[in-house]
């Protein structure tokens, strides 16, 4: 795998600079707002937003891209972080990284698209409803030990100061995209604070976020397979959501700047990256949207930006952290309300009418799954095995045979659809044994064996032709076909007849 640095003789260095600067301040707050979310200190947030950010913009496959510690992967650790902690996680995100690099090295990123749509439509909006109720929380105190709703004052500073960050959010762009809306709406919430010395919740209420360099750190879990099977399935869905949304965002710089990038070596960094995050304290992370959105508008086209970008968050966690701590909560859930609104694929309500019933389903269930037990790895998994479950289903429904009987008395079942576990029933009961003649040939070639179930179907069937004493044949089975029939030489005792279109020789399994 080509691994290479950019040619810096062709980077726009002011451009790449500026924009870098501009991504790190809109990385900040989101990064801060999901590790608050997930109930991380807020530094592991910012680290996993430095080391993501670092990796793949200077080792990834497609130079524009911004990578940090994103939603989507957050909110998959959040179930094992309230059941076992933060080791734990760490844990989890380290053996993510070792995933992605494994589907890098061997070029499986295409099976990502395995994930149905419906699946991704509920995953989606359940996280859209998780980072909106999430923002409850911080309308809420701790009074004498004792955690109340905010009330009187209190409630109606905290809601005013949400809408006017949501509003600058909303109408900034309708006069100028230069800047970030999120990042203005930031400052001038965070200049009022301070200006009027208005009494409202801060960053500093919730923890620090001043550190040093991110430490390294051995996940303190016990290395036993017990680890294993609790952190496998949180690792293996986190693996597969973040590099959806990196190959996903990946493709979408390629249309936008028509250029190529490298998928499986995006895979390997983020691999990378992730590992890193196990071991220094980061919340792991994929591609961001909508930081590679105001990266590539900014100008950027070079990985001189994100390296920028990711120094920048390094800088503030070392020296700036006294400018952070001050920044409001309001500020923070303003931001966070948006993305909900944004993460919240609100096309599916415009096309729910022409979607098949259980893709529906799926998609409910999945978002329902998410938002009750916050745990995207179950809902993931229940949607993809369910929605297999239907499409094995309608395959098998799909299996049908056009039956003739030739001039020479042999009868012909021509077989339309797959073979496979799901359909064996129904093609084991188009044969009519008894009242055949006493020659039955059966053409695949509209047709494949898919399985072993196919393979015991076409031996039940033999055993039930050869006991009325009559001879089965088999013709135009595809390569693979026979590959498996082969193999199963010992189960299957029938002639496969010459075919001219596989050229292929005769063969008898007897």
């Amino acid at each position: 795998m080509n691994f290479s640095l950019p040619a810096f003789k062709q980077i726009n260095y002011k451009v790449e600079i500026l924009a870098g600067l501009t991504v790190a301040m809109t990385m900040i707050p989101e990064s801060l707002s999901f590790a608050i979310l997930a109930g991380f200190p807020p530094l592991v947030g910012l680290y996993a937003a430095f080391i993501m950010g670092l990796i793949t913009a200077a080792f990834g496959g497609r130079p524009g891209m911004v990578s940090g510690g994103a939603g989507a992967t957050v909110v998959v650790l959040i179930a094992l972080m309230q059941s076992h902690g933060l080791e734990y996680v760490l844990a989890a995100v380290a053996l993510t990284g070792v995933l992605q690099i494994l589907v890098g090295i061997f070029k499986l990123g295409k099976f990502i698209r395995l994930v149905p749509q419906p699946v991704m439509f509920g995953f989606v909006n359940g996280l859209a409803v998780i980072i909106f109720m999430s923002q409850l929380e911080q309308f809420k105190s701790v009074v004498n030990g004792e955690t109340t709703w905010l009330a009187g004052q209190a409630l109606y500073t905290m809601l005013g100061l949400v809408a006017l960050t949501i509003a600058i959010i909303v109408f900034l762009p309708k006069i100028t995209k230069a800047v970030p809306p999120s990042l203005v709406a930031i400052i001038v919430v965070f200049a009022l604070v301070m200006g009027l010395n208005i009494d409202t919740k801060t960053v500093k209420d919730i923890a620090s976020v001043s550190g040093g360099f991110p430490p390294f750190h051995i996940p303190q879990v016990p290395f036993t397979f017990e680890t294993l099977q609790i952190i496998f399935p949180y690792a293996l869905i986190m693996a597969g959501v973040a590099l959806t949304e990196s190959l996903l965002t990946l493709n979408l710089v390629d249309e936008i700047t028509g250029t190529r990038g490298r998928s499986n070596q995006e895979c390997v960094a983020q691999g990378s990256a992730n590992i890193l995050n196990g071991f220094f304290f980061g919340m792991g992370g994929c591609a961001m949207i909508a930081q590679t959105l105001v990266n590539l508008s900014a100008g950027a086209r070079a990985r001189l930006s994100g390296i920028i970008a990711a120094l920048t968050i390094l800088v503030i966690i070392l020296v700036g952290a006294p400018v952070i701590e001050n920044v409001p909560m309001a500020a923070l859930v303003g931001v966070m309300v948006m993305v909900a609104i944004g993460t919240f694929e609100w096309i599916s309500f415009r096309i729910i009418n022409k979607m098949p019933k259980h893709d529906i389903f799926v998609g409910i269930l999945v978002a329902v799954i998410t938002i009750w037990l916050h745990n995207l790895a179950l809902a993931v998994l229940i949607g993809v095995i369910i929605a297999a479950l239907v499409f094995a289903w309608e395959s098998a429904k799909r299996i049908r045979a056009r039956k003739y009987t030739d001039a020479n008395g042999v009868k012909h079942y021509e077989i339309y659809g797959p073979l496979f576990f799901g359909s064996v029933v129904n093609f084991t009961e188009k044969f009519d044994v008894m009242n055949d003649p006493q020659e039955v040939i059966i053409d695949f070639k509209e047709s494949r064996v898919a399985d072993m179930s196919g393979i015991e179907a076409l031996n039940k069937l033999t055993e039930r032709y050869l006991k009325a004493g009559k001879k089965l044949h088999l013709k135009h089975l595809s390569p693979d076909c026979l590959l498996l029939l082969k193999n199963a030489d010992a189960v299957i005792d029938v002639n496969i007849l010459e075919d001219p279109h596989y050229a292929v020789v005769t063969d008898k399994l007897a």
